[in-house]
Formats: C-alpha cells, structure tokens, sequence
C-alpha cells in the first residue's frame, strides 16, 4: 500500500512539472537587426498588425500551440494577454482579409529550427537555449 501512494503523489508530481516554466525570451533570427522592441509593438507583431520590419523584410512570426505552458507564460507575462484573446484576434484578421495567423510550431526545437532559417522571424524560447543562430530581443 505504500509503495502505491508513493507512485501516486509522484505521478501528481510529475504531471506538475511540465507546468513549471522558466524564463521565456523573446528571440529573432540573427540576421535581423532588430532594437528593443516595447510591449506595444510586441503586441502589434504577435497580434499580426505589423508586418514589415523598419528595413522592409516581412515580420514572419512563430508561436507554440495555445496550450503549450511556454506559450501561456509568454502570452501572459510578455504580451499582458491571454492565449484565446491572441487567437480572437488572428482569427479577427483572418476573417476580415486583412491578414493571417502566425505559424505554429510543436516544439521548442522546431521553433530554434525556424527561427534560425527564416529571415524577419520572430519567436520565444526558453531561457538558456538562445546561442548564435538566434539572439535574444530586450523588451523595453
């Protein structure tokens, strides 16, 4: 009986953990020269209103699925929304003509893939996964 009541609490622990997330950064692709970047201009390029980057290339934005915890933490702490208003509002573009979603990635790895492979992307990562092929952008 007890060892069962130890596998139970540490299955509870374990179902726990992938809750807990580090530190999120937001992280772009090295080549993109971008500069601090304030919340509200965080929430015009991940809420698709802006599309072009100073220098012209097209802003290409990458987000994990709505219930991934990274993509909560970042929505929430970063953005200052919740998921289903972000996708309230890409649905809201989508609909209207005026524009699209941003692409989903099902991963951490894939989104350090694309990221690093695609010119103007823009995405977040875990804290300590950001090396050469991706930088970190300060938020303001």
């Amino acid at each position: 009986m007890e060892a069962r009541f130890q596998f139970t609490i540490f299955a509870l622990l374990m179902t726990c953990l992938p809750l807990q997330c580090g530190a999120v950064e937001l992280v772009a692709n090295s080549g993109n020269s971008i500069r601090p970047l304030s919340r509200a201009t965080l929430r015009s390029i991940f809420t698709m209103r802006m599309t072009e980057w100073p220098d012209g290339t097209p802003v290409r934005v990458f987000v994990l699925g709505d219930k991934a915890p990274l993509h909560v933490e970042f929505t929430k702490q970063v953005l200052g929304v919740f998921p289903h208003q972000l996708r309230r509002a890409w649905s809201r573009r989508i609909y209207s003509g005026t524009g699209q979603a941003p692409t989903r990635v099902g991963s951490e790895a894939e989104m350090y893939l694309r990221l690093s492979v695609t010119p103007g992307a823009i995405g977040y990562l875990s804290e300590g996964l950001v090396d050469g092929e991706v930088r970190t952008i300060e938020i303001e």
